[in-house]
C-alpha cells in the first residue's frame, strides 16, 4: 500500500480537522491542497449523494482575485466566452485558453464589482498565467489569492439545509445566480452550482472560525436529512459529463473538442488570447472531440493512465475517466473520440491486460 506523504507544500484547509473527524478515507493533491474523494466507498458516497445532502470541503476550488482599474480589460483577454451578460447577480462558467487556442483552465468567474473579480479555479496554475498577463501587458491591477475557503452543500435535500441555516431568501436563488446570504452575523457569497448534477450550492467563507462555526450549524441542521461529509465524485461526475481539467482534457485541447464551443460567441474578440486561433473554421470543426461512453464491463482497473479506443484495431481515441456504476449497470466513461467515430450507438473497443472490451458511444451524458 501507498501512503501521501503531506508537508507544508500540501496545504490543510479550514475544514481538514472535521473531515478527519468525518472519517475520510482518501485524498487526492488538488492545486497543492487535500482534497477529499473517499468517505464510506465510492459506490456508497454516490449513493448517499443521489439520495440526501452532502457537505463538501472544496477549498482546494482556490480563488484568483484580479482588482484595480483594469480588472475588466484583464478578464476579458482570459477567455474566448462573451462576459457581455456576466453581472454581480450571475456567475459565468468560462474556457480559459493560451495563445495556441489550448484550454489551461475552465472556472467560474465571479463579478464582485467593475474593478474586482474572482477566478474560481480547477487544478492549475492560473494565478501564475493570470499575473503573468497582467505584469506582461502593464494592467495596472493587483493579482492574487485572497484567503477564501469553499464549502459545497450537495443533493437533492441541499434546498432544505440551506433554507433552515440560511433562510427562505435562498430558495429564490436560480441556477448559476449569485448573492449574498447572513451567516451569524457575517454576510457570505454563496451561488447555486457545484460539481454534481444532484443539485446544490457552493458558500464562500472567509476565515476558519466563520467556517467552522458554518461546517457545525448545517450538520446539526441536516441531522433528519441524513447529512454527511462528502467530495466530488467519481461514479456521478462521470455519470453527468463533468469535465476534469487535467484528466478529461488539457492545454494540447482546444475548447471545440471539449464540446465547450456552445459558450463561444460565432467570432471571438481578437482581444482575447488565442482568438487568432480559436476564430480559424478548421479549429472550429474539431477532428476529435470528448464523448461519454458506456463500456461493457463491471470490474475494470482504476483508469490512471488513458485507455486506448480502437475500430478494427486502430486507434480513434481514448478513454479519460471511468467507473463502474450500479445504477446503469454498466462501467460509464468520458474519452475523446475521432469526429469519424463520434456518431451516438459507434461500436468501438478497448483492450485491457489483453482482454477486449466494447465501448457504445453516447449522444450525452448519463445523467
Amino acid at each position: 500500500m501507498s501512503f501521501l506523504s503531506i508537508s507544508r507544500r500540501t496545504r490543510k484547509t479550514y475544514f481538514s480537522e472535521k473531515v478527519i473527524a468525518s472519517g475520510v478515507k482518501a485524498f487526492t493533491v488538488y492545486n497543492r491542497m487535500l482534497l477529499p474523494t473517499v468517505f464510506k466507498s465510492v459506490e456508497e458516497d454516490c449513493r448517499h449523494l443521489k439520495s440526501a445532502v452532502q457537505v463538501w470541503d472544496v477549498s482546494v476550488q482556490r480563488q484568483v482575485e484580479i482588482v484595480g482599474p483594469d480588472a475588466n480589460k484583464l478578464v476579458s483577454i482570459i477567455t474566448p466566452r462573451s462576459l457581455q451578460n456576466l453581472s454581480s447577480s450571475k456567475c459565468m462558467y468560462i474556457p480559459m485558453v493560451n495563445s495556441r487556442g489550448g484550454m489551461i483552465n475552465d472556472p467560474v468567474l465571479i463579478k464582485l464589482s467593475n474593478d474586482r473579480y474572482w477566478v474560481s479555479i480547477s487544478d492549475s496554475d492560473v494565478l501564475l498565467w493570470i499575473d503573468g498577463l497582467a505584469q506582461g501587458l502593464g494592467f495596472n491591477v493587483e493579482v492574487f489569492e485572497p484567503d477564501v475557503s469553499t464549502l459545497a452543500v450537495q443533493g437533492p435535500k441541499a434546498l432544505t439545509l440551506m433554507e433552515r441555516v440560511f433562510g427562505s431568501e435562498i430558495t429564490k436563488l436560480s441556477f448559476f445566480g449569485l448573492g449574498y446570504y447572513t451567516f451569524n452575523n457575517t454576510k457570505l457569497l454563496i451561488s447555486k452550482s457545484g460539481y454534481s448534477k444532484q443539485g446544490g450550492y457552493e458558500i464562500c467563507v472567509t476565515g476558519k472560525q466563520t467556517g467552522i462555526m458554518l461546517w457545525d450549524a448545517l450538520f446539526e441542521a441536516g441531522l433528519d436529512l441524513n447529512v454527511r461529509a462528502g467530495g466530488p465524485n467519481l461514479i456521478e461526475r462521470v455519470e453527468s459529463g463533468l469535465l476534469s481539467y487535467g484528466n478529461d482534457m488539457t492545454s494540447d485541447n482546444t475548447p471545440f473538442e471539449c464540446g465547450l464551443g456552445k459558450y463561444l460567441p460565432r467570432v471571438i474578440d481578437e482581444l482575447c488570447i488565442g482568438a487568432s486561433i480559436l476564430n480559424k473554421e478548421d479549429i472550429k470543426q474539431p477532428k476529435q472531440i470528448i464523448r461519454s461512453i458506456a463500456i461493457d464491463a463491471s470490474n475494470l482497473p482504476q483508469c490512471t493512465e488513458p485507455w486506448p479506443l480502437l475500430f478494427n484495431k486502430k486507434s480513434v481515441g481514448q478513454i479519460t475517466s471511468a467507473s463502474y456504476s450500479p445504477d446503469f449497470n454498466t462501467t460509464v466513461a468520458i474519452g475523446m473520440v475521432k469526429m469519424d467515430f463520434s456518431e451516438a450507438n459507434t461500436e468501438l473497443f478497448l483492450e485491457i491486460n489483453e482482454k477486449p472490451y466494447l465501448a457504445m458511444v453516447k449522444d450525452r451524458s448519463f445523467n
